[in-house]
């Protein structure tokens, strides 16, 4: 029982360190992105905020999924699969949300839901590439 719950507690340390180490990356990306499309500075630190919530949940899913293939072949892609297409859906609404609710421009105002999601398609253009280039 203790040790259970000690590795159960490791794997959130864990989880919630890695996560906020790779969300710098798409923080970057979204900062970028955001203040070129709203023409207006935006808030760095909400951005990675957004990115970050929106990493730990990306992980949670995407753990999710690849623990629900187990049992197939080794070669076949992972995005045969249809729970990790509608994962990947489910997260980019995810992140888009996230991004207009949570990140606001210098003065105040949210920014727009278009600018969200092209934030998000530019991070998850990133995503699959370096993610195809590692597969390699």
């Amino acid at each position: 029982m203790t040790q259970s719950l000690l590795t159960l507690l490791s794997a959130a340390i864990w989880w919630v360190i890695y996560s906020s180490a790779i969300a710098v990356v798409p923080a970057l990306i979204v900062w970028l992105a955001l203040r070129w499309l709203e023409k207006t500075p935006v808030v760095f630190n909400r951005a990675y905020l957004a990115s970050l919530v929106w990493t730990l949940a990306a992980v949670l899913m995407g753990g999710l999924v690849i623990a629900a293939q187990h049992g197939r072949e080794p070669g076949q892609s992972i995005f045969v699969l249809p729970w990790m297409r509608a994962s990947l859906v489910v997260d980019m609404v995810l992140g888009a949300w996230l991004l207009w609710w949570m990140v606001p421009r210098i003065d105040a105002r949210r920014v727009k839901p278009t600018s969200a999601c092209m934030a998000v398609a530019l991070v998850m253009v990133v995503a699959m590439i370096v993610g195809t280039a590692i597969r390699r």
